[in-house]
């Protein structure tokens, strides 16, 4: 037997299979998960590229102190283990890398949300999977051995990989970029697909732009207000309604032609709505799409929710009294991008304070401090009521009275027998969405207002809608139909109306995308003032079709027309109009 001792190598030459048992321990990990994308053509080399090439630096420890290897390796190996169960999880149901955008919406989740969305998408093979994944993992762990070689390589070694794997590169980067923090960017960029930094650089990114939300809110008084502002309104009691839905599809709507019979009150209360069949979301997340339905930012300047009045200082700004009551989970004050604009308002109700959103906390919830804010004696109100709508996990949303669709009558025959209970639980999901925003309407006739309601889903949802029956949620990079189509109604008092064009039933068909909702809400309100574009008000007479965007505006490949998408066919990609 060889006795190795430090500074000593064995007497047959270096152990070459023992280091290179070492980095197939640690690209194992990274690995897995971008050879599926490589081997589905899901993706370019470069992640699979980068992957490897970082899986290098977990070879420093192990060669500076060989004595500690698999202890090193085994406390390593669990941080990386479950890292990748994340990004091989979301390979498995998306067939889509785990990117940073994903990443960055799982952080904007709480921890109960997440939870539920697991829940939502466990199958038992992914068990299996797992379980096999884990196995493999711990054999590889067994092979590994200490990699002995002189000190002075050892260290020689070790700063080489450092170099090329961390200051050449980014060195390169900052000479390229010009300034430090656009170098460092790209440098996270260049290690994203590697675990356990794709969950550092996404942790790192979203703490900046939860940063900027926060400093926004500590300077929104310095936004400069809107310029000639004039109300035709002024001085005139009014209140002002506007529910934003959650998750929910046009087309699973009765309303709207399903045949499922999902939103019988709204269907009676049809003749008095303006129900438009042709608005979109821009984004088919929550945080994302808000940014820009919220505010003056759009897919061709997604920043402008940081520089303009959002629509809640709009309001306030003409003399509104404004509220905000919300049915998103909330165990505090939520200090979320929300926050941003729910904070604005002169008072804020929160409602949902379980510790775990799987929790059945119903949007009926809203009504009795949406009917006492009805009562406030305020002359001028603007209410937001923010619903957890049918956000899945479905069968969460809605009271067992509403358990109505149960069987396959009305089902896509297609669909399999697993996928069933969850088509359904959407269905009733929406019908009891139906009930609250129906009552939020009885509520809001009955106090006799002088002003309108409005309702919009922030995005939609796809529920096996598609051609194929196979996709469940939101994906951006695998963008589909049912993602963005989203209800938008109006619904005006009889005061409003007795002063107010109030038929657009020959425009409910317009082609048009919720980005420019501030736009369209103002005109309604009776506001104008400098910053507004009547060309994209969907009631003005200056209406202008234009191409409805979505995608990520930040992105390479750059945003996609919506009037091209095919079933579950990504669109055309569009000209580049946005930079981060």
């Amino acid at each position: 037997m060889t006795i190795f001792k430090r500074g000593k190598t064995s007497p047959k030459g270096f152990d070459w299979a023992g280091l290179c048992w070492l980095f197939v321990f640690f690209w194992y990990f990274s690995g897995i998960t971008q050879l599926l994308i490589q081997v589905t053509g899901t993706s370019g080399f470069a992640g699979f590229r980068q992957a490897f090439v970082m899986s290098a630096l977990w070879l420093v420890p192990m060669l500076l102190i060989p004595s500690k290897t698999r202890v090193m390796a085994a406390v390593i190996g669990v941080v990386l283990w479950l890292c990748s169960l994340a990004s091989l999880g979301y390979f498995f149901i998306y067939q889509q890398e785990f990117s940073q955008s994903v990443i960055f919406i799982m952080f904007e989740s709480n921890v109960s949300e997440a939870g539920e969305y697991i829940t939502q998408y466990f199958a038992w093979w992914m068990m299996l999977a797992f379980l096999a994944h884990t196995a493999f993992a711990v054999f590889l762990w067994t092979r590994l051995r200490p990699v002995l070689m002189p000190r002075r390589r050892v260290w020689v070694v070790s700063l080489f990989i450092l170099f090329m794997l961390i200051v050449l590169p980014f060195g390169k980067q900052l000479d390229r970029q010009g300034n430090m923090a656009a170098a460092f960017e790209s440098f996270e960029t260049r290690v994203e697909p590697a675990v356990p930094w794709q969950m550092l650089v996404a942790y790192h990114r979203y703490g900046q732009q939860l940063n900027s939300m926060q400093g926004m809110l500590k300077s929104s008084s310095e936004i400069p207000p809107l310029t000639n502002l004039k109300d035709q309104q002024a001085n005139l009691p009014a209140t002002m309604v506007l529910v934003i839905g959650e998750s929910t599809n046009r087309q699973r709507m009765s309303l709207y032609g399903y045949p499922r019979d999902t939103t019988p009150n709204l269907d009676k209360l049809k003749d008095q709505l303006q129900v438009f069949d042709n608005v979109i979301t821009p984004r088919p997340y929550t945080i994302e799409a808000l940014q820009q339905v919220l505010t003056f930012a759009n897919e061709e300047d997604p920043d402008l929710y940081l520089k303009t009045p959002s629509i809640v200082s709009v309001m306030k700004q003409a003399g509104y009294k404004t509220y905000w009551i919300t049915n998103q989970q909330t165990m505090t004050k939520r200090n979320t991008m929300l926050t941003t604009f729910s904070e604005q308002t002169d008072e804020q109700v929160y409602l949902n304070n379980n510790r775990n959103q799987n929790a059945r906390q119903y949007d009926g919830d809203v009504i009795e401090p949406f009917n006492k804010i009805l009562d406030d004696p305020a002359p001028r109100k603007f209410i937001v009521v923010h619903l957890l709508g049918t956000h899945m996990s479905y069968q969460y949303r809605y009271p067992e009275t509403f358990d109505k669709f149960t069987d396959r009558t009305g089902v896509p025959a297609a669909l399999s027998d697993d996928q069933v209970p969850i088509y359904n639980t959407y269905d009733n999901a929406v019908l009891y969405n139906d009930f609250v925003v129906s009552s939020l309407i009885k509520s809001y006739a009955k106090s006799d207002p002088n002003g309108f309601l409005m309702y919009l889903s922030d995005h939609g949802e796809d529920v096996y809608d598609g051609p194929k029956y196979n996709v469940l949620g939101r994906n951006e990079a695998k963008p589909t139909i049912p993602m963005y189509t989203i209800p938008f109604m109006l619904y005006a008092s009889p005061k409003w109306r007795q002063t107010h064009n109030w038929d657009f039933s020959s425009i409910k068909s317009r082609p048009f995308s919720s980005s420019s909702l501030i736009h369209t809400w103002a005109q309604l309100a009776g506001l104008s003032f400098d910053q507004l574009d009547s060309t994209k008000s969907l009631v003005s007479f200056d209406y202008k079709e234009r191409p409805r965007l979505i995608g990520d505006p930040y992105a390479q490949k750059g945003l996609t027309d919506f009037s091209l998408m095919r079933g579950n066919t990504p669109p055309a990609t569009v000209a580049k109009v946005a930079q981060p």
